[in-house]
């Protein structure tokens, strides 16, 4: 441990760099292969309802992919700044940089990257996350962060979500990211059950499923949405505020939501409405649904056995 600046510094090990969510790509990568896979299939069906099953899987792929996914994303709410500020305690030196702070359903993630990134002999690029999903202590994960020594406003931004900082954000973010977190899950296994009963003779049922799944989705969108009538401390970086807005986890999901009661109100309109040209857009073909939805073809049995004994051929005719 040498002297930097005149200071003992904090950092006995080497800095952390940025890094990236590897849930989210995990999550991104495994719908992305069913995806590859559907399209790998799609030259085996035959004529129109190529098409069909082409908007059909792909469109409930990136449904279930965006309803996972943000549960992993950290840009619920996204607040940014580029300041002038003290880089370490017990130090008069400043820095230049760039300041993001990142919310998601189950933690924050603090980035502060250098501008330029090598400055004071060092390499100015962190990506530090403190969670406070089930199982883990956001006070705990603080406290090693002061162990370590992390810039000061890092710990600066991070101490304003301890459970001790008066103003209140870890109370209003962790309860909102939980109901939230457990609507979207909600919204996951009932998009999970669309999907079989738009398989099924059933698309009635399917369509209502949809529209749980886009209800819920929206019901998460609300949950978070609750923290903007609390009013929140301000946050100051030397002469630059941090101010918040919606990130694209918030909209997309908002879209998801939308989209997913527009599909499930269109398949229960045209139950109703047009259940055959729903049945086609379903299956992808006319022939299929075009006589049962009459009700009037004819089912014929032939009795094979009576011609092998010289017997007249027996027809069994029926109307379904």
């Amino acid at each position: 441990m040498t002297l930097w600046d005149g200071e003992l510094p904090f950092y006995p090990q080497p800095r952390h760099a940025a890094g990236f969510n590897v849930p989210l790509l995990i999550v991104i990568l495994v719908f992305l292969t069913l995806a590859a896979s559907f399209l790998l299939i799609l030259p085996g069906i035959r004529g129109h309802s190529r098409w069909f099953w082409l908007v059909r899987v792909l469109l409930s792929l990136f449904i279930g992919a965006e309803i996972v996914a943000v549960h992993f994303s950290a840009e619920w709410s996204v607040g940014r700044a580029n300041t002038n500020t003290s880089y370490k305690a017990f130090s008069s030196a400043r820095v230049r940089a760039h300041v993001g702070l990142h919310v998601g359903l189950e933690g924050i993630n603090i980035t502060l990257t250098g501008t330029p990134v090598q400055q004071l002999n060092e390499t100015i690029d962190y990506n530090e996350q403190f969670t406070w999903r089930l199982g883990e202590d956001y006070a705990e994960e603080y406290a090693e962060a002061l162990e370590k020594g992390l810039p000061d406003p890092v710990l600066y931004l991070a101490e304003k979500f301890t459970p001790s900082s008066p103003c209140g954000f870890y109370r209003q973010y962790r309860l909102a990211g939980h109901f939230a977190s457990a609507a979207l899950w909600v919204a996951f296994c009932l998009w999970l059950l669309s999907n079989a009963l738009l398989s099924m003779p059933v698309p009635l049922y399917g369509g209502l499923a949809l529209l749980a799944t886009g209800a819920f989705a929206i019901f998460a969108v609300l949950s978070f949405v609750s923290i903007a009538s609390v009013p929140l401390c301000p946050l100051h970086l030397g002469s630059s505020a941090i101010t918040s807005h919606y990130g694209a986890a918030f909209w997309v999901t908002l879209a998801t939501g939308i989209l997913c009661l527009l599909l499930g109100g269109a398949v229960v309109g045209l139950h109703y409405a047009k259940p055959s040209a729903l049945r086609i857009f379903l299956d992808g073909s006319v022939k299929n649904f075009g006589n049962q939805a009459r009700g009037g073809s004819p089912l014929s049995l032939n009795n094979l056995y009576y011609k092998q004994f010289g017997a007249s051929d027996a027809t069994i005719s029926t109307n379904l």
